[in-house]
């Protein structure tokens, strides 16, 4: 499994943003509104990057020899979930920041400015998200052998 790139992750939430915009930007032309973001979601995406950053933290202290026993799996797993918080910001940065650009260009609609708010403060919770799922992916990466062992080791192209 290889490491996420930030550029990847900027370019789902740029492309997600793109089409929310698209299709909300429709749907309020027709006289609809985006729904409605509960504040509750930037709490929830904070909360789930604190438990990722915490799953996170015990691997970094077991790869540095300061804790000493992890299973295994449990290593991979937090592994996975890393990658994984690191897609879902990415979308959900994108959708809450579609909704965000809508809702902020036609401010002249009572409520939009408070739907506008709600909907931004989670496209941020979805970048820190995000952010804590690549910190947590470095954490999670095993340091290359140590140059003995590299040296010792026959080369793949060596007869």
């Amino acid at each position: 499994m290889g490491r996420t790139r930030w550029q990847t992750l900027l370019v789902v939430a740029l492309g997600v943003a793109a089409a929310t915009w698209i299709v909300f930007d429709a749907i309020e032309g027709n006289g609809g509104l985006p729904p409605e973001v509960p504040w509750l979601v930037a709490a929830v995406e904070v909360v789930i990057a604190a438990v990722v950053l915490s799953l996170g933290w015990a691997v970094r202290q077991f790869l540095r020899g300061k804790r000493p026993n992890l299973d295994p799996i449990r290593a991979a797993r937090t592994a996975v979930l890393a990658k994984a918080s690191c897609y879902t910001g990415a979308l959900l940065t994108g959708w809450y920041a579609g909704q965000t650009i809508v809702l902020v260009t036609d401010l002249q609609t009572v409520g939009n400015g408070g739907r506008a708010l709600s909907a931004g403060a989670a496209a941020v919770g979805a970048v820190v998200l995000a952010v804590v799922g690549l910190v947590v992916e470095g954490f999670c990466r095993i340091p290359p052998p140590e140059d003995e062992e590299r040296e010792a080791a026959p080369h793949p192209s060596a007869g």
